[in-house]
């Protein structure tokens, strides 16, 4: 699969990795711009792919264009690719809130896939939600998916407004988990435990649920009850996390997170 990188960052360079480690592509199929030249040099002497600065040349002969560019320079990018791509070639945006109409307005190309990768991609470990305009064929859906999995799961969406919701969850979702290992080593250290020691229990305490969740395909209620006994100190915790509202701030946030994921798609 020949694959053309618009942009070369830390998402991009996510995909370019999962997609050699997994086959998907070779290196000599796969070309990447980026405007910055040490960003350059350092993809083409890490991965042995071709880098260029121009747009265009990355562009050409791929079958699938990876749009993956900061928001603010979406316009621009688009601009210079207007009526570049052809019929037989499909972009695959992983550009946060970039709409599919605003993808395809903006290149002038109805063959489009709208993606939500989130942070953990750069490990292998991402989710990629995903949705594509009826113009994408199933041999280019096919090669979409491919690319994807190298992040990690991916899941297909036919109903766009749902990678709005997947933005606040999975793409967001790392920034939450964060604050709370956060707020979890502080208070092993307001307890007395020395910081390092309370970072590796926290850290292994929230990889070791989180692969227990993913294994078993168990509710998380279910995984919840197992760990609390009646009387005991998890339900005392439970109790006061229940008293400060921690269920409804956690909506909340996402509720806020998908809210201010509509209002930048509604500026596109």
């Amino acid at each position: 699969m020949k694959l053309g990188f618009v942009g070369g960052g830390v998402m991009a360079e996510a995909i370019l990795s999962g997609v050699l480690k997994q086959g998907v592509a070779l290196a000599g199929e796969i070309v990447i711009s980026d405007v910055v030249e040490a960003r350059r040099k350092h993809l083409e002497a890490t991965y042995s792919v071709t880098a260029v600065g121009d747009n265009g040349a990355a562009v050409k002969g791929a079958d699938i264009v990876v749009l993956a560019v900061k928001p603010q320079n979406l316009e621009e990018v688009l601009g210079g690719l207007q009526g570049v791509l052809t019929d037989e070639q499909t972009a695959l945006s992983i550009v946060a809130g970039a709409s599919l109409s605003r993808i395809v307005g903006g290149l002038d190309h109805a063959a489009v896939v709208r993606a939500m990768p989130n942070t953990p991609a750069q490990l292998g470990q991402g989710i990629t939600a995903w949705t594509a305009t009826p113009q994408v064929t199933a041999a280019r859906r096919e090669d979409a998916q491919q690319v994807l999995s190298a992040l990690g799961r991916e899941i297909y969406l036919d109903d766009e407004k749902l990678i709005d919701v997947a933005t606040a969850l999975s793409g967001s979702g790392p920034a939450y988990v964060f604050l709370f290992i956060e707020a979890l080593i502080e208070a092993g250290v307001f307890l007395g435990m020395p910081r390092d020691v309370a970072h590796q229990l926290v850290v292994h305490t929230v990889a070791g649920s989180g692969a227990m969740a993913v294994q078993t395909g168990e509710n998380p209620a279910g995984l919840r009850e197992k760990v609390t006994s009646p009387g005991g100190t998890t339900a005392e915790a439970l109790l006061a996390l229940e008293e400060g509202n921690f269920r409804a701030t956690v909506m909340s946030a996402v509720i806020a997170a998908y809210e201010k994921a509509r209002e930048l798609g509604a500026k596109s």
